[in-house]
């Protein structure tokens, strides 16, 4: 399969040959025939029936589907999704007309000993005749030979293909089904090889061109296999959006209903009753839901207005994805809960999750005597979809019940993926019925408007003040096709974005600090490559793994802005392709030493297999650590996934830097097994001495890593308080390129999951490392050249979101380089991977407070650091809010302060009332001494055409 699909990515043409069949010119050439025409593979279907060979004709079809003209749109029959009624040849002729396509090709397998023999026909969809055909024999052991003869086969002359007696299938029986018409029988040709009717619950991956919509069911139809099809309804007059439901066609539409119970009792009906209407208009898509809730309105954990914090999550919360491209593979988030907040986002490859790009939408909320309601309305100009007026799209819905522990899907998906399960895109549901009118393309302009009060401190302590403003144009939005955008960007000001949340080092390797700048958000994980910084087999893994991508080189340097002069960025897909190219030009920052530099990447992904991909990726910077000299950096990737939880990832890279040459590649592989209650993962990571992404993020570099961990999770029937017990236990192993080992860590981690969300953990480790060169450990502190080891023990306990008080309580002590350290901190739930704890006052006013304390005796010297955040937020409505980041940094000997208003006072349209503050903690007076101050006002206006 694997060999098929990158015989299709490097474009191999068939060649043609003279043919003679029904209906054509003797001299017609098959790559003539289909040339310029739509072409539905439809699965070749296992003739003998043994389970053992299923996987054969995935294969097969996708080796036809790849070896086709390039001239040719293509549309391939996703075969884990085809119902398993028999056809013939009329019935592949028709459903090539369903997929708009002027030829269907199916046929069959059958392997009789070590013998196999592959039919094929190639369908006038129109008429149903036959016009090429061919049959290949040979050994079992021959399949990939002979699965690349069945294209060049075709286009000889057409011949008898039918099996012999001894060959020829029976006529399995048909079961009808809510979601499929099964063709009669007395139609069915018994010589042709059965192949599979497209049906509405069958899935149209497509290699390249629009799959077309299944047939209607009436809102709702789910399968024996549990695969679901829902419809969306045309409304000629809009939705009144007010979140009431009260609207007639809520009566006389029926509602999309049973979803299944992913959490805790994985495939029974959910405690809760929910009913979900889908429609659309001319210029939007709409979602409105009915969410049942036994109970009093405050037993619900509703408590977060704030868009786009990830608490939402754990709120009483609806949520729903789009996958608009219907590649199974990509879509997008969005999230709510009854109080209006709402979060979204994007998920690429079923991996990364880029939680701060923000689509313009509109969302009401309401309340009934029986729960809550919502109405959400996505205008198509926010959306990227395929061209065509008839749309199929992939959509899945979440509800969670956080009082309860509970989560609902619309389809069953398996516990192994636990809070991973709303990004697998390939398991949703099919949405059909859908159709966009043609419109012109997007055109979208956000000019902006700043002006600043700043004063600093020079070193005699004098306080200068300086006033200033500034236009331009934090975004111009083209869309080229449906699918394809380009963003401009012109004097970029990012003064409006969160101050960076602080970090305590004690380590020897570098700080990872996420990207927050809005240009850089959308599609951000178009330029994840080999899935470093995102949700690949292990987060362990992630962190050692080379960013060959790191949007943070850009415009900032040494901790200070570096003027941004303007860019270009063009994402999208076309086809099978998802593209991504970024050109941005900064200037010289004369404080920082940073020079004037241009910087591009340019980054390629090919779908191949059903969830799988390959990829190249090629980053270059005209100046490097404020040095005249560049530096590139080119890659190749590719990511497997099997199953639902069977991964394997790998990479190949290397970089070119001035003056340096030799030494300074990188790979790895990694695979992953993740299931409910089993987990492994292996992974084998090298990184020369030399390799030096300049526009990535390198932690640790000339490395050769194995690791490997293992994981037993069950969930104890008979204890009732206890949801799930997780043992597991890694090991990594890092040596140098002189093979010299400089890094051992052994780990075993205990945790309790408790029923009402709490969980319990403790974790002993072990840890050898070598120390080459002196390691500065603090101001005064620096530890010799040596081996060390060391070991030490965790425990923390976490308080569910479901409580006023919520948050991480955890205590750590053990031997550290030849001394001891001991750390006590509070920090985040663990629920997901931002904020601290949570101190709710009110549903509109929380704290969030974090603090870190390191106690380290060493004996070279002893020292404390201690890391304090609180942030405070009020939320006014779900579209203003006021927060205030206070942090203090005993590493620094910084006390900063971060206040922000943000009002939306239009959808995409901003206002921002900004004052930062740094103050110095070393100074002898009583309260600390200002470095500097900044008041900051920027307006900006979403202009849409």
């Amino acid at each position: 399969m694997i060999r098929a699909s990158l015989v299709g990515l490097i474009g191999l043409l068939v060649l043609p040959a003279s043919i003679t069949s029904a209906g054509q010119e003797p001299s017609l050439s098959l790559a003539q025939l289909l040339d310029g025409t739509r072409v539905l593979v439809l699965p070749f279907r296992n003739i003998s029936g043994d389970p053992s060979t299923d996987w054969v004709g995935t294969g097969i079809a996708e080796a036809v589907a790849a070896d086709l003209p390039p001239t040719t749109e293509v549309v391939l029959l996703d075969t884990d999704q085809a119902p398993p009624e028999a056809g013939d040849t009329l019935e592949a002729a028709a459903a090539g007309r369903r997929a708009g396509a002027r030829w269907a090709i199916h046929g069959g397998y059958q392997q009789v000993g070590s013998q196999l023999r592959i039919t094929a026909r190639v369908i006038d969809a129109e008429t149903g005749t036959v016009v090429r055909s061919g049959r290949v024999d040979g050994g079992f052991d021959e399949l990939f030979t002979l699965q690349d003869r069945i294209v060049p086969g075709l286009a000889a002359p057409s011949i008898d293909v039918e099996s012999s007696p001894a060959l020829r299938p029976p006529v399995p029986p048909t079961t009808p089904t809510e979601l499929a018409t099964a063709p009669d029988a007395s139609e069915a040709d018994p010589a042709s090889p059965p192949d599979t009717t497209l049906a509405p619950g069958g899935r149209l991956a497509a290699v390249a061109g629009v799959p077309p919509p299944p047939e209607l069911p009436a809102t709702m139809a789910r399968n024996a296999a549990g695969q679901v099809t829902v419809r969306a309804v045309r409304v000629t007059d809009g939705v009144e959006l007010d979140g009431v439901l009260d609207d007639p066609i809520y009566q006389a539409i029926e509602p999309i209903t049973d979803l299944i119970q992913f959490d805790p009792d994985n495939g029974a009906p959910p405690t809760e009753k929910t009913e979900v209407w889908l429609f659309f208009d001319a210029a939007h898509f709409y979602i409105a839901a009915r969410c049942w809730r036994s109970g009093p309105e405050s037993e619900w954990v509703a408590n977060e207005m704030r868009r786009d914090n990830f608490n939402l999550v754990t709120n009483e919360a609806f949520s729903f994805v789009l996958d608009t491209f219907y590649d199974r593979r990509n879509g997008i988030l969005f999230n709510l809960n009854p109080l209006g907040g709402r979060m979204d986002g994007q998920i690429t490859n079923e991996r990364d999750f880029n939680l701060d790009w923000n689509p313009i939408w509109d969302l009401k909320t309401g309340r009934f005597e029986g729960g809550w309601t919502f109405e959400a309305q996505i205008p198509f100009s926010s959306l990227r979809y395929r061209p065509g007026r008839e749309q199929v799209w992939g959509i899945q819905f979440r509800r969670n019940i956080q009082a309860k522990n509970e989560v609902s899907y619309l389809t069953p998906m398996d516990q192994g993926l636990r809070q991973g399960a709303i990004t697998q895109v390939s398991q949703a549901a099919t949405l059909v019925g859908l159709e966009i009118q043609d419109s012109s393309r997007l055109f979208e302009v956000k000019p902006y408007a700043i002006s600043s009060v700043s004063s600093s401190v020079d070193a005699s302590r004098q306080v200068s003040n300086s006033l200033a403003g500034d236009i331009g144009l934090d975004i111009v939005k083209v869309g080229l096709t449906e699918n394809l955008t380009a963003d401009f960007t012109l004097n970029t000001d990012f003064a409006q974005v969160e101050a960076d949340e602080q970090q305590v080092n004690l380590t020897r390797f570098s700080l990872f600090f996420p990207e927050k700048r809005e240009f850089f958000l959308e599609n951000q994980g178009v330029f994840g490559f080999g899935g470093a910084g995102g949700r690949g087999p292990s987060s362990r893994r992630s962190a050692e793994t080379p960013i060959l991508f790191y949007s943070r080189q850009i415009g900032l340097n040494a901790g200070r802005e570096v003027p941004l002069l303007g860019g270009g960025r063009l994402t999208g897909r076309v086809g099978p392709f998802t593209l991504g190219l970024l050109n941005i030009q900064t200037d010289a920052e004369p404080v920082s030493g940073a020079l004037g530099t241009n910087f591009t990447v340019a980054r390629v992904q090919r779908d191949i297999l059903r969830r799988s991909s390959i990829g190249a990726i090629l980053t270059s910077r005209s100046a490097v650590a404020n040095q005249p000299g560049s530096n590139q950096a080119l890659g190749v990737d590719v990511g497997l996934a099997f199953y639902d939880n069977v991964s394997i990832t790998s990479y190949w890279a290397k970089t070119h830097t001035t003056d340096l040459e030799g030494r300074d590649t990188s790979y790895n592989g990694a695979f992953a097994y993740n299931g409910d209650r089993y987990g492994l993962v292996a992974e084998h990571l090298f990184i020369d001495e030399r390799f030096s992404p300049g526009m990535g993020f390198l932690r640790r570099p000339d490395l050769r890593k194995s690791f490997g961990s293992l994981r037993f999770s069950p969930r104890p029937q008979s204890i009732a308080w206890i949801r799930q017990l997780t043992f597991d236990g890694s090991y990594d192993y890092i040596t140098d390129a002189a093979g010299t080992l400089e890094t051992r860590e052994a780990t075993g981690n205990f945790q309790i999951e408790l029923e009402n969300s709490d969980r319990f953990s403790a974790s002993y480790t072990q840890t050898y490392d070598l120390l080459q060169q002196p390691f500065r450990i603090a101001s005064d502190v620096t530890v010799p050249v040596g081996p060390y080891a060391f070991e030490n023990a965790r425990l923390s306990y976490s308080f569910g979101p479901q409580r006023r008080l919520s948050g991480n309580l955890s205590v750590e002590h053990g031997s550290f380089y030849g001394g001891t350290k001991t750390t006590v901190g509070i920090g985040g739930s663990g629920f997901g991977p931002f904020g601290g704890g949570r101190i709710e006052l009110t549903p509109q006013f929380s704290f969030e407070p974090g603090f870190s304390i390191n106690r380290v005796e060493l004996p070279q010297g002893h020292f404390t650091t201690q890391l304090v955040t609180t942030r405070a937020t009020y939320t006014i409505s779900p579209t203003m809010f006021v927060s205030a980041l206070i942090q203090y940094n005993s590493s620094n000997n910084a006390l900063s302060s971060n206040v922000r208003l943000r009002w939306e006072y239009s959808p995409g349209s901003e206002l921002f009332v900004v004052f930062n503050e740094q103050r110095d903690t070393l100074t002898p007076e009583r309260f600390p001494e200002l470095e500097n101050r900044a008041f900051i006002v920027k307006f900006n206006r979403l202009f849409r055409f």
